[in-house]
């Protein structure tokens, strides 16, 4: 069964289902455009390093997705490393007044995602993020770009 919510200025949003409970995916912020994620990826980003997080690599996917305008990949060195990197980013994004973002994964500490609704964050063990290879995915050249040479 799938569920459309509404926000109070009448958009539909859209809803996710994840093992059988339903989750509402979260709707941009309330500032509009690049202004708004310019300032959610300077907290990230700052979170990220106070962190210690590790191989920091931001991919502009403004344009290419409607996931968000930013994704960011980074290492913890351990589980715990990983949990307490997505903790302290949580925080720091609730303390920085840009609303509760969205989380998967935090119970292993392998692969925790957070979205934020402009920026999708993915934080791996480092064995883990190079199985899946999200950067090269991401990096990889837009089909129209590609056939234009």
């Amino acid at each position: 069964m799938c569920i459309v919510c509404h926000s109070r200025k009448g958009k539909a949003l859209t809803t996710v289902h994840a093992k059988g409970k339903t989750f509402a995916v979260i709707p941009k912020s309330a500032e509009r455009g690049a202004d708004a994620a310019a300032r959610a990826l300077e907290t990230v980003l700052a979170s990220l390093e106070d962190s210690k997080a590790e191989d920091i690599v931001t991919i502009d996917i403004a344009g290419k997705s409607a996931l968000g305008d930013y994704m960011i990949v980074v290492s913890g060195r351990s589980n715990r490393h990983v949990m307490a990197i997505s903790d302290h980013l949580l925080t720091d994004l609730k303390d920085d007044g840009l609303g509760t973002a969205r989380v998967e994964g935090q119970e292993g500490g392998d692969w925790v995602l957070i979205d934020t609704g402009d920026i999708i964050v993915h934080v791996f063990r480092p064995e883990i993020r190079e199985f899946y290879n999200i950067e090269k995915m991401w990096a990889a050249p837009d089909m129209d770009e590609e056939t234009r040479h």
